[in-house]
């Protein structure tokens, strides 16, 4: 069986008998179940919830996202072989490892296949949580420049391209476009500071003051339960970005929990520690992927420069890459998820209709 067969690009048209329309993001696409479907498969899997929850099922693709654009290969390959299935394994992972810290649980009731969660609805955090161990990427573009303030921290002077900062620093980010708030540009993605989210927590959907530090506290035990656990197989882990919100569970008490995915190389920087000991950067996750675009491109301000973005789009639509990219990105997906779980991941050969035939079976939400 080729690649291209094994590759779930198109994950928004599977026959899940859903009461709202299909959210499709970059990467996941979102099925949510009707109330009866919902009431059901709570009582039938015996979930810890209100019995009036609504319910999701999430499916992953193997679509390829880098600088906000979807990108594809030569050969009609539309995606990475093993991608979708690499990220759900390592955050699922992370997840049972966070519950055995006793850190918090996640929206994933159930994984009843490589490419597909079963998740609760959750009341989301309108933030992006970031923490960096070390200056690089956007961050250390923007001290070369001579930037020194991020989200309120400020950085000493002197340090060089890729060094360990002194402390573990959060610089948080809005998800999504948020209006109406005093000092945050009404944009994606824009850095915010600790004081604007005390300012103005509600609007950030934080129930309390206290909730952000309950966010910067979780954000800082799974970085570092993440962190120990790389170490152990070779990994440093540089940054990443874990996202939170809120839920109930059956007794009605509302908590905060982990959202969608933690930990895994489209949502993180993960450095091979050998190298690094000995001062050379090899990475084992999207950024080589991002940096070969740069590298290749004609203009990287198209895909530095939000500005830009319907050049971009342009670019990615019309732009069809070396099949040897996309296999290099499926290696590193896959090997890193074999290196993190122990276990040889596990692939489909034909993963849409293996969606749908448990999706039947075990749930009966396939409508005939």
């Amino acid at each position: 069986m080729s690649s291209a067969q094994q590759v779930l690009a198109v994950n928004d048209d599977l026959p899940i008998r859903t009461s709202l329309p299909v959210h499709s993001g970059k990467v996941r696409s979102v099925y949510w179940l009707t109330e009866a479907d919902s009431a059901r498969i709570i009582a039938e899997r015996g979930y810890d919830l209100p019995a009036n929850t609504p319910l999701a099922i999430m499916v992953i693709s193997d679509r390829l996202s880098a600088f906000d654009c979807v990108w594809q290969a030569e050969g009609g390959l539309n995606g990475v072989p093993g991608k979708g299935a690499a990220l759900n394994t390592i955050a699922n992972h992370w997840f049972e490892l966070f519950r055995e810290h006793k850190l918090a649980a996640s929206h994933i009731l159930e994984v009843p296949h490589p490419l597909v969660w079963v998740v609760q609805k959750a009341r989301p955090v309108k933030i992006e949580a970031i923490a960096r161990q070390y200056i690089t990427g956007s961050m250390w573009r923007a001290y070369s420049k001579g930037e020194r303030r991020f989200c309120g921290e400020r950085l000493p002077e002197g340090l060089t391209q890729n060094q360990l900062l002194p402390n573990l620093l959060i610089t948080p980010s809005t998800k999504g476009i948020l209006r109406g708030i005093p000092g945050v540009p009404e944009a994606d993605d824009v850095n915010i500071s600790r004081a604007d989210l005390e300012a103005n927590f509600a609007a950030f959907g934080f129930n309390s003051v206290a909730d952000i530090t309950t966010y910067e506290t979780l954000l800082t035990q799974g970085f570092a339960v993440i962190s120990e656990a790389l170490a152990k197989i070779g990994q440093t882990f540089v940054d990443t970005k874990f996202e939170f919100g809120y839920v109930k569970d059956a007794s009605g008490e509302e908590k905060m929990i982990y959202m969608d995915e933690v930990g895994t190389p489209d949502s993180s920087r993960l450095w091979d520690s050998e190298a690094l000991h000995a001062g050379k950067i090899v990475e084992n996750s999207k950024e080589f992927f991002r940096q070969a675009l740069l590298n290749t491109v004609p203009d990287a301000d198209v895909l530095l420069n939000k500005e830009r973005m319907p050049e971009r789009e342009a670019l990615a639509a019309n732009t069809r890459l070396p099949a040897e990219i996309f296999a290099q990105v499926s290696k590193t997906y896959t090997d890193m998820a074999s290196a993190i779980t122990g276990k040889p991941l596990q692939l489909s050969d034909n993963p849409r209709q293996e969606i749908i035939d448990i999706l039947a079976r075990d749930y009966d939400l396939i409508d005939d």
